[in-house]
């Protein structure tokens, strides 16, 4: 212990201001060096100068565009469904088929409906014949109201003829004169009575006559409505008797197949849905990124299903609306705590008639999309104002 303790006190004893060797024990190299290393000065501005580009490039990029990977391919889906009920007896298309408008996609058991018609035009032809009887009955109350009238003129000649004999018999007894008996007198009194009684009874016979053609006549009016009403009735039971063939709404292709021959369907079950070529883009862009969006701007499309095809498209127009108010069950802000959320706005954006053309069949419905807009560009209508 003494040794080491000679040791450390023969340390200081060199000669003052004498340089040590470098590389010496106890005394590191660098110890009289100041300030970091040159690399890691190197390292540190190589790695400002990349924020500081990325910095910019952010600043650059939030400036002249606007994009969002919240958009998604948007089309028509026709629901195919039949109006009837009946059972499937024949399928004519499969899956991801392309159809035309009008096509016969499917065929119903025609049975019932057919029935239906049959007893349909079996009761029109059962009124028609009754029909033919009420002209019958009509034309046979119009002669016996023509026999009741002859029966009217024939009964006033009999009270004319009446009244002139009772008249004569009156003339010639009398007070001063008895030409005739009293009792010939009092027949010809009620011979005219009896006349004038025939004569009212005749025209009653006349106007009954009269009343049995107006029911007659009224009759056949009400087999002629009925007549109207099967005829109806059969017109409907035609259509659904063509409803027993379902035809394709539209031109499309087909999907979501449910109907298979010998199935029992009901009306509005849907049986497949057809998808239209002509599609479009739903981007939800935040409401803060809309005041520099216009119709008409050129929109860069990039479908997931398509990485190396980069697709142009064309603001089309804005939804009325915000999706939270389409929404099923919206937010309602006048209750609770409220907290401000930025709402997103569905824009519609078109494709070139030749892009859809072209990927026809592979731009479907619900594919996933990058849309990027270059606020910079002038739309047609900018253009067409500038100019003026």
């Amino acid at each position: 212990m003494a040794d080491s303790q000679t040791t450390v006190q023969q340390k200081p004893a060199g000669a003052p201001g004498a340089p040590s060797a470098p590389g010496s024990a106890g005394v590191p190299a660098a110890a009289g060096k100041s300030g970091p290393p040159k690399r890691v000065l190197i390292v540190v501005g190589i790695i400002a100068a990349a924020a500081l580009a990325a910095g910019g490039r952010m600043w650059y990029r939030s400036a002249n565009f606007v994009d969002t990977e919240n958009a998604y391919v948007t089309g028509h889906v026709h629901p195919v469904s039949s109006r009837i009920p009946g059972v499937v007896t024949k399928v004519m298309f499969d899956d991801n088929q392309v159809v035309q408008a009008g096509s016969v996609l499917a065929e119903l058991d025609p049975a019932d409906q057919g029935v239906k018609v049959e007893q349909i035009q079996a009761q029109i032809a059962s009124v028609q014949q009754q029909i033919v009887q009420a002209d019958a009955a009509v034309e046979q109350a119009k002669a016996q109201a023509s026999a009741a009238k002859a029966q009217v003129a024939q009964s006033q000649a009999n009270l004319v003829r009446a009244n002139q004999d009772a008249e004569r018999f009156g003339q010639l007894y009398n007070t001063q004169m008895k030409a005739v008996s009293k009792a010939e007198l009092d027949a010809a009194t009620a011979a005219r009575a009896g006349a004038n009684a025939d004569v009212t009874a005749r025209r009653d016979n006349a106007s009954a006559a009269q009343a049995q053609i107006a029911a007659a006549q009224s009759a056949r009016g009400v087999l002629e409505a009925q007549v109207k009403v099967l005829q109806a009735q059969l017109k409907d039971a035609k259509q659904q008797l063509g409803y027993n063939q379902i035809v394709a709404p539209v031109t499309g292709r087909v999907g979501k197949k449910n109907i298979e021959v010998g199935a029992r369907i009901q009306p509005g079950q849907q049986l497949a849905a057809i998808v239209q070529d002509d599609v479009w883009v739903t981007a939800n862009f935040k409401e803060t990124q809309l005041p520099g969006l216009q119709v008409g701007q050129a929109v860069k499309v990039e479908v997931d299903a398509l990485p190396d095809h980069e697709l142009i498209g064309r603001v089309d127009s804005f939804s009325p609306a915000s999706g939270n108010q389409f929404a099923l069950l919206p937010a309602d802000n006048a209750t609770g705590n409220f907290t401000k959320i930025v709402q997103r706005v569905p824009v519609k954006i078109t494709f070139k008639p030749e892009d859809l053309k072209k990927y026809a069949g592979r731009l479907a419905p619900g594919m996933s999309t990058v849309v990027e807009i270059d606020l910079r560009q002038k739309t047609q209508g900018t253009q067409t104002a500038a100019a003026k």
